[in-house]
């Protein structure tokens, strides 16, 4: 009783450490006074002020166009990638290329922004017509978006029972009414979460996208770190709050989605099975 309470009180601790400054900030976000020091009355001036700001709306376009994108080339990449990966003939080759994987995870997001940027000027060097720009964000966006969604993926496929492929095999069925009918089903659950997961990883990327930005593009995260150099301005903290409330929304709906599938398991596990007495 002692330790569940104690539990309780560490998890309470925990959310207030992470939240109040974020509360802190929409809160100010609607301050009239124009700083953080001290509020003096409720406005709606700096959300007009962020509206108003093209330049501003169209970095933020940018970055989801840039989320998008990239999360969902990464999510095509990563789902083949897992299975290439789970059905390797060789245990040593599944081993290594899992673990080639699992390395990208752990690497400081500093060494694989300087990485890119190293390879990025050699393509320069080689093609005039190559430049820093939103091409290069996206390709390192994809591709430290990868292996996250492989993580997700390859769990599925774990859970799979092959012995479904090999009954849709030899009842006739081709790789593609296997891959289409029986595979991709079974494993929507993960590529869904996988593809959640890489947007939002390359929506909130600073440390990568800094190296990779070229003179005519930015992303959100850069853009805000460059304002706040210049100072405090309450129209960072309204579009903050904007984003805060988008992220909320994106949490929230991934929830129901899980949800759904969770309470429709026995079904979805049934799927593949289905598909597999069709091809009779």
């Amino acid at each position: 009783m002692k330790k569940h309470l104690l539990s309780r009180i560490y998890l309470a601790f925990i959310f207030v450490l992470l939240y109040v400054p974020i509360f802190y900030l929409i809160f100010y976000s609607f301050n009239k006074g124009g700083t953080m020091n001290k509020f003096t009355g409720f406005t709606w001036e700096h959300y007009q002020t962020l509206f108003a700001d093209t330049r501003l709306i169209i970095i933020v376009l940018n970055t989801f166009l840039l989320a998008f994108l990239s999360a969902l080339f990464a999510t095509i990449i990563g789902t083949f990638g897992a299975m290439a990966i789970y059905y390797s003939k060789k245990r040593q080759t599944r081993t290594t290329l899992l673990s080639m994987n699992n390395i990208l995870l752990v690497s400081p997001d500093v060494i694989i922004g300087a990485s890119f940027l190293i390879f990025f000027t050699m393509l320069g060097s080689l093609f005039s017509n190559f430049s820093l720009g939103f091409f290069s964000v996206l390709l390192s966006h994809i591709a430290f978006s990868i292996p996250i969604v492989v993580l997700m993926v390859l769990p599925k496929l774990q859970e799979m029972n092959d012995t479904m492929i090999s009954a849709a095999l030899d009842l006739g069925a081709n790789y593609r009414q296997v891959l289409l009918r029986i595979i991709l089903p079974y494993l929507s659950p993960g590529i869904i979460a996988g593809y959640f997961m890489a947007f939002t990883y390359s929506l909130d990327d600073f440390a990568v996208t800094f190296f990779v930005t070229g003179n005519g593009f930015s992303t959100l995260s850069v853009e805000i770190y460059s304002r706040a150099r210049q100072g405090i301005s309450l129209e960072i903290n309204a579009l903050s709050t904007l984003v805060f409330i988008f992220s909320m929304v994106l949490v929230v709906g991934y929830y129901f989605i899980s949800k759904d599938n969770t309470s429709k398991k026995g079904r979805k596990a049934n799927i593949a099975q289905s598909e597999v007495t069709k091809l009779r």
